[in-house]
């Protein structure tokens, strides 16, 4: 069974940097895209950023240059490295992938930016 925990979230200024963390288990992690969406209060879903098998790498444009996704296959982990953090990133951020056929979302780990 495909699982998928997220950890990192937390409380911070903005300014400030976070590194979300994403562990996979019951899948070929290394053959998967891995994405990482948000979710603020009253908005919908957003994707956030997603990075290839190959390494390949997309961005919404409102985190551009701001977060970077990375993957380490050794340890079926992603990441989410966050700096400059703002205010409007604040949201539950969610590890998601698409794996014989489904769907696969992590719990969530909550962001929370103070001002």
């Amino acid at each position: 069974q495909v699982r998928l925990v997220e950890s990192g979230g937390g409380l911070v200024q903005a300014g400030g940097s976070l590194r979300l963390s994403c562990s996979a288990s019951g899948m070929i992690f290394s053959i998967n895209t891995m994405d990482w969406y948000r979710q603020a209060p009253g908005k919908q879903r957003e994707l956030v950023a997603a990075i290839t098998s190959g390494g390949s790498t997309n961005y919404v444009d409102s985190v551009k240059g701001r977060f970077t996704i990375s993957r380490d296959n050794a340890k079926n982990t992603v990441y989410l490295q966050m700096n400059s953090l703002k205010p409007e990133d604040t949201a539950t951020y969610y590890c998601k992938t698409l794996a014989y056929g489904w769907n696969y979302w992590g719990q969530g780990t909550q962001v929370t930016v103070s001002s």
